[in-house]
C-alpha cells in the first residue's frame, strides 16, 4: 500500500497537519515516534495557546490535538524513523518496524532542548525547571530564578525574565560569555541581573517544586546553595534531524533549510514546526506551519494524483 501522505512527528505541527490532511480526505498516516506529544509533554500549564484563557496542561493539549486528528481520519503508528529514501518515487520511509511508501510527506520531528544532565534536573521539569523562558516566565512573577548558559539565547531569556522575576542570576561555566557584545552590555547593565562565571549548577533541590540550586565554582570547587524558585536552561536546542543528514540541506545547527517556509528540495516533501524553526519555537507557530505544510500537500496531491 502506498500512503497519500505520511506525517513524521507528533507535536503541534504534526497533529495540526494530520487534522488538515484528514479533513481533506487524504487518510494521513502519522508516525508518532516512541514518545507522543513532543516538548509539550514536558510542560505543565500552557497559558498562551488560543481558546484556553485559564490555561491547559501541555500533555492534555497534545491529547486533544491527537483526538482531533483522529476524528478526521488520521491513523497513528508508533515507530522510530531511521532514514528516508528520496532517490525513487514514491518515497520510502525506513522505520524500525518496516518500510513505508508514500506519495508525499511532512517532516515535523521538532527539536529537543539540551539539558545539563544532572540527576535531579528532570525531576523538576514543569515544577520550576524550564527550557523556555518566553513560555514560562509569567509563572515566576516576583520570584528569584537562575538562567544557565552564556550565549545570546541565555542573554535574551534573562532580559525577558526581568519583566517578571524579582532577580535573575546567570550561571556560566566559562570566564566570559559567548553572546554578542550588545547582548552582554544589556545584561550587565540591568540591575535585576547578577552573574556567576566559571560556575555550574550541580544539583536542583526542593520539596514538591524548586527551592534552591547548588552551584559549584569550577576554579576552587566551593559549592554555593542559592535559594531560587526557578531554573531556566538556555544551552540550546538540538533539532531531530539526524536521520536527514545527507538527504536534505541542514544549517550549521542541524535545522532543515526550507524555502517558502515549508518547502524542501523534493516535490511533495514539506517541513513543519521546530525542525525548521530555530527562532520562535512556540506551539502556536508550530501548529501554523503544520497547517501550511498540509495545504501544500493538498496542492501537490491534487496536481499530481
Amino acid at each position: 500500500m502506498t500512503e497519500n501522505v505520511t506525517i513524521i512527528g507528533s507535536g503541534p505541527a504534526g497533529f495540526t497537519a494530520g487534522i488538515y490532511c484528514g479533513r481533506d480526505g487524504f487518510d494521513p498516516l502519522l508516525i508518532t515516534g516512541i514518545e507522543v506529544g513532543g516538548q509539550l509533554e514536558l510542560t505543565s500549564l500552557v497559558e498562551n495557546y488560543p481558546a484556553f484563557p485559564d490555561g491547559i496542561l501541555g500533555p492534555e493539549l497534545m491529547d486533544r490535538m491527537q483526538d482531533h486528528a483522529r476524528k478526521f481520519g488520521a491513523r497513528f503508528k508508533s515507530d522510530h524513523v531511521m532514514g528516508i529514501d528520496f532517490d525513487t518515487y514514491p518515497y520510502k520511509i525506513l522505520g524500525g518496524s518496516g518500510t513505508i511508501e508514500t506519495r508525499s510527506m511532512i517532516i515535523a520531528t521538532g527539536s529537543t532542548a539540551r539539558w545539563l544532565g544532572i540527576p535531579t534536573e528532570k525531576k523538576y521539569i514543569g515544577r520550576g525547571v524550564s527550557s523556555c523562558a518566553t513560555c514560562d516566565a509569567p509563572f515566576f512573577k516576583g520570584k528569584d530564578v537562575v538562567v544557565v548558559g552564556g550565549g545570546d539565547s541565555a542573554m535574551e531569556d534573562s532580559l525577558f525574565l526581568t519583566r517578571f522575576a524579582k532577580s535573575v542570576t546567570i550561571v556560566h561555566r566559562r570566564k566570559s560569555f559567548k553572546a554578542s557584545k550588545i547582548m552582554q552590555d544589556r545584561v550587565l547593565s540591568n540591575p535585576k541581573i547578577s552573574v556567576l562565571l566559571e560556575s555550574e549548577v550541580v544539583e536542583v533541590k526542593g520539596e514538591r517544586v524548586v527551592g534552591s540550586v547548588a552551584i559549584r565554582n569550577i576554579v576552587n570547587g566551593e559549592i554555593l546553595d542559592r535559594p531560587v524558585q526557578g531554573m531556566f536552561v538556555a544551552i540550546g536546542h538540538k533539532p531531530n534531524t539526524d536521520f536527514l543528514r545527507g538527504k536534505l540541506p541542514l544549517n550549521a545547527s542541524g535545522y532543515v533549510i526550507a524555502r517558502d517556509e515549508v518547502k524542501t528540495a523534493y516535490d511533495g516533501v514539506f517541513v513543519a514546526g521546530d525542525v525548521a524553526d530555530p527562532k520562535y519555537r512556540q506551539a502556536i507557530t508550530a501548529a501554523g506551519s503544520g497547517c501550511k505544510a498540509a495545504l501544500e500537500v493538498r496542492s501537490f496531491l491534487q496536481e499530481h494524483h
